[in-house]
């Protein structure tokens, strides 16, 4: 049986290698780093935090009895605004550069960031559960749209989203990668 339940800091070791494995090079963006040991450094550190959008408090955890087997992150757009802003900060103080981290969704959607499952456990259902709950919580808030990006190459992740009733919405870039924005009513 699949539990899922809010993220503690103490989580941070097992959710981050699945946030990075979800999010790829933009873990890169988001840290200023580019050794995968300082990235998996940082991205921790900011798991633990409480002002960014890979903070716990923004993460929900899949687990069984014994393993943490998916993690999604989320939170709304409007959200987004404060924690980006707070992260452009932190990398702007950390690095002495100038800092953009473009939107990934708009400020009226409930924004599924990231949804990945353990290797060893996919096909089970997991990653539905995980966004079955998304639904749920953005239901409790009274957010009629939950939104997240794809890759457009990633075909399989596409029609999975759609037979769970999401609907491309319009084209997306981040950091120059293309995207499709999906959206669905809740």
């Amino acid at each position: 049986m699949v539990n899922i339940r809010k993220a503690k800091p103490t989580d941070a070791e097992v959710a981050v290698p699945l946030i990075i494995d979800a999010i790829g090079n933009i873990a890169e963006q988001m840290t200023g780093e580019t050794n995968p040991v300082s990235v998996e450094h940082e991205m921790i550190a900011l798991f633990k935090r409480q002002d960014n959008r890979h903070s716990f408090l923004n993460t929900w955890i899949a687990e069984t009895d014994k393993d943490v087997v998916g993690v999604m992150v989320f939170y709304t757009g409007a959200q987004a605004l404060q924690l980006d802003a707070n992260l452009v900060e932190w990398l702007e103080e950390k690095n002495g550069l100038p800092v953009d981290i473009p939107p990934e969704a708009h400020v009226d959607e409930y924004y599924i960031d990231t949804v990945c499952v353990d290797p060893r456990f996919q096909g089970q259902g997991i990653g539905s559960l995980l966004l079955k709950h998304a639904e749920v919580v953005a239901r409790e808030e009274e957010s009629a749209k939950l939104a997240l990006n794809v890759e457009i190459e990633k075909e399989a992740a596409i029609r999975l989203y759609e037979r769970l009733g999401y609907q491309i919405a319009e084209p997306w870039v981040i950091y120059g990668g293309q995207f499709h924005h999906m959206v669905k009513r809740v």
